[in-house]
């Protein structure tokens, strides 16, 4: 078994900039339901633990056509799961996300009707993004 590493700061500050991070953030909490209708439900649960000797290129792919994958890596953000595939992300991706996720994030409402932006932690200045439907703000 190989030992996980901490993330380096470049390996945060890119986690710090994905839209599935920003996806996550935005459907925190939002979806109760969402493990009944993920993709994975109809493949054999081993597809998402491969095995350090395996690639997880099978899992990402699947994940990649799921609708619920940021209420999937919210679930595993707020569990710390390390294990397996989660909402698209693999271990090592989700211990750099761990670190961003952990600190203070603020949720306000943008003014003229645009809806919920997320401001991710250490943020200067909010960028506005449309890929989960609103507005949501991206780290620089």
């Amino acid at each position: 078994m190989t030992r996980a590493r901490t993330p380096r700061p470049h390996e945060v500050a890119a986690a710090r900039r994905d839209p599935r991070l920003v996806r996550a953030f935005s459907e925190r909490r939002t979806d109760d339901g969402w493990r009944s209708r993920g993709v994975c439900r109809r493949h054999d649960p081993e597809t998402f633990f491969p095995t350090p000797s395996e690639t997880a290129e099978t899992a990402l792919s699947l994940c990649r056509s799921c609708d619920v994958r940021g209420a999937c890596l919210a679930w595993a953000l707020d569990s710390g799961d390390c294990h397996g595939v989660w909402g698209g992300t693999t271990p090592r991706e989700r211990r750099a996300m761990a670190i961003v996720w952990r600190g203070d994030s603020v949720t306000e409402t943008m003014p003229g009707g645009l809806g919920d932006i997320v401001i991710l932690p250490t943020q200067r200045q909010p960028v506005i993004s449309e890929t989960v439907g609103r507005a949501v703000a991206v780290a620089l």
